[in-house]
C-alpha cells in the first residue's frame, strides 16, 4: 500500500483526535527500567489500558531509561487525561518496587508536592496528523534499541512493539495495527 492509501485509511480511522507519539522519560534519565521487573509495570498499565478500551496502542518500546508509544485516546476520552493517569500509576509502582529493593533513596527530591520523582515532567506529545509522520515515528520506535546497541535487529528486542509490525507476534496482547 503506497503512503497517499495509508494516510486516507488514517483519514478515515482518526476522524477524531489523531494519535500522539509519546515519549516520557525517568528523572535525570536514570536507568529505572534495566531491570524487566520495571518494564513489567509499564507493560501492565498499558494492558490495563487496552482492556478497560481507553487506549488503541499503535506502537511502543519500553528503553532502560525512557518509554515511547504510540496511542490514541477512545471515544471521549482525553489523551492527556489518560497519560497523567499512567505517569501517576506506573510512578506508584515503581516507588514500591525501590521500597523492596532498598533503592528509593536514590529517586529522593525536595520538591513541596512530593518526596521522591520517577518521571521527568517534560514528557512529549507529537499529533501524527500523516501517514508519512506516523511512519518515521515507528520507525523511530522500532529501532530505538538498535541505535542504543541493545539487539542487532528491532524485532529481536522483547519490549517493543517491532515483532508485531515484522511477524504479527504480539506476546503482550496490547497491540492492534495501525493499518486495522
Amino acid at each position: 500500500m503506497d503512503k497517499n492509501s495509508i494516510f486516507i485509511l488514517m483519514e478515515q480511522s482518526y476522524a477524531g483526535e489523531w494519535p500522539q507519539f509519546f515519549t516520557a522519560t525517568i528523572q535525570d534519565w536514570k536507568g529505572l527500567l534495566k531491570e524487566d521487573k520495571y518494564k513489567q509495570i509499564i507493560i501492565d498499565a498499558l494492558k490495563f489500558l487496552v482492556a478497560e478500551n481507553k487506549i488503541t496502542l499503535y506502537g511502543f518500546v519500553i528503553m532502560e531509561n525512557h518509554v515511547h508509544f504510540i496511542w490514541q485516546a477512545k471515544g471521549s476520552l482525553v489523551l492527556q487525561d489518560i497519560q497523567n493517569s499512567f505517569l501517576k500509576h506506573t510512578a506508584k509502582q515503581f516507588k514500591k518496587l525501590l521500597i523492596e529493593d532498598d533503592k528509593l533513596d536514590s529517586y529522593a527530591v525536595h520538591k513541596i508536592d512530593r518526596k521522591h520523582n520517577f518521571w521527568q515532567r517534560d514528557s512529549m506529545n507529537v499529533e501524527l496528523f500523516t501517514a508519512a509522520v506516523f511512519q518515521q515515528k515507528l520507525n523511530y520506535i522500532h529501532y530505538n534499541p538498535v541505535r542504543a546497541g541493545m539487539c542487532s535487529l528491532p524485532e529481536d528486542y522483547p519490549y517493543s512493539s517491532a515483532l508485531f509490525y515484522d511477524k504479527g507476534i504480539d506476546h503482550f496482547g496490547i497491540m492492534e495495527h495501525y493499518m486495522g
